[in-house]
């Protein structure tokens, strides 16, 4: 599949910026922007995010397969991937496949391990139930979020998918219908086998409970060259958070 990206910067190593789930490029812009100081950053949109085309598969082994054509296609040679969330575990998936493909590794908020998506299920089934043909106004979808999830900033994430049909009506610009259907395909983190030579550096919130200490012993077992960093203060959108100590973390590693 050809997936969408942003690109910024024309010197330097490249960097491939991978969003979470419900995310997207657009997500990335002002960090790009900066990383692109140093690296050719590309922040692609995922199959069924943002910009991207849709598609019925939606698996880690598909994803990473999106990655690696779009290598290809852009003549990228040992890059460096950073993944947040989802993107995080997209880019573990693609060290554990294509070892040989990939110089670092950038883990924000993510340990390679299962994590339990019935919020997600519960989240994409709220939003199914909307008639979107029905609002005239963004602040008009929010305020029935807002009914049930009180995290506004969770809300302006998921509000920056919308767009407007040719008709004028409101449509998500993830695929709704097939995450729906299969978010549980990316609970698991079965492909977490052996062990990962490439130097990896993982970025956690210190308010997150996305990577614990029990996370760091599966980390110590499966990754030979890693070190884990901790951004006080913050949660899991940490490098909205903490943008500026994010960004050096982020150059502190890929320029070493």
């Amino acid at each position: 599949m050809k997936l969408f990206s942003k690109k910024y910067g024309d010197k330097g190593q490249d960097l491939i910026v991978i969003h979470g789930l419900f995310g997207m490029s657009d997500n990335w812009n002002t960090l790009g922007k900066k990383f692109s100081k140093y690296c050719r950053v590309h922040l692609i949109d995922l199959r069924n995010h943002g910009r991207s085309p849709h598609s019925d598969e939606f698996s880690y082994e598909v994803m990473c397969g999106d990655v690696l054509e779009y290598m290809e296609d852009n003549n990228i040679i040992n890059p460096i991937i950073l993944g947040h969330s989802l993107g995080g575990k997209v880019a573990m998936k693609f060290a554990f496949l294509y070892p040989d493909k990939i110089e670092k590794m950038i883990v924000a908020d993510m340990a390679p391990r299962r994590y339990d998506t019935d919020f997600h299920q519960d989240l994409l089934s709220t939003l199914y139930k909307l008639h979107l043909e029905d609002f005239e106004k963004r602040e008009e979808i929010d305020r029935v979020l807002s009914e049930t999830y009180e995290d506004k900033g969770m809300r302006l994430f998921l509000l920056k998918n919308l767009y407007r049909k040719e008709n004028k009506e409101f449509a998500w610009r993830f695929n709704i219908d097939v995450l729906l259907e299969k978010v549980s395909n990316i609970q698991e983190a079965d492909f977490v086998k052996g062990v990962c030579k490439i130097p990896t550096h993982f970025i956690r919130g210190g308010n997150s409970n996305y990577i614990t200490s029990e996370d760091e012993l599966i980390v110590n077992k499966h990754f030979s060259d890693f070190s884990i960093c901790t951004i006080d203060g913050v949660g899991h959108w940490l490098h909205t958070e903490n943008p500026e100590r994010f960004y050096d973390e982020v150059m502190g590693f890929c320029l070493i």
